[in-house]
């Protein structure tokens, strides 16, 4: 299922870039190598319709990546570390138990002298 969506999100990737550079900019684009398409489209010319089917391709791009996005997680919930099996059944020790602290060393340091 992931590699068939895999397969549609990049026609719609090269879909997206195909109708991104036939629309009209002040350079004309890929649009000048379109011949007449005011005579298909109508006096307007493909203005509208490719934006409208960028519009649809954009929608259709960002759904299909949700999707995408979403089934790899699921598949991909399972850490590798959890798949691990230990070679032998050694018993791990206990860490030692804790103990009291024990008195320090160093010496005291001299109290203060009371003077009046």
């Amino acid at each position: 299922m992931t590699s068939t969506l895999l397969i549609v999100q990049i026609v719609l990737a090269i879909a997206i870039t195909i109708a991104i550079l036939l629309q009209k900019s002040s350079s004309i684009g890929l649009g000048a190598y379109s011949g007449s398409n005011e005579s298909v489209f109508g006096a307007k010319g493909p203005t509208g319709f490719l934006a409208k089917l960028t519009f649809s391709l954009a929608f259709l791009f960002i759904i299909n990546t949700l999707a995408l996005g979403y089934l790899y997680t699921s598949q991909n919930s399972a850490s590798v570390v959890d798949k691990i099996t230990p070679k032998n059944n050694a018993v791990v020790p206990a860490a030692p138990a804790a103990t009291a602290p024990e008195k320090s060393s160093a010496p005291a340091a001299p109290k203060a002298a009371d003077t009046k």
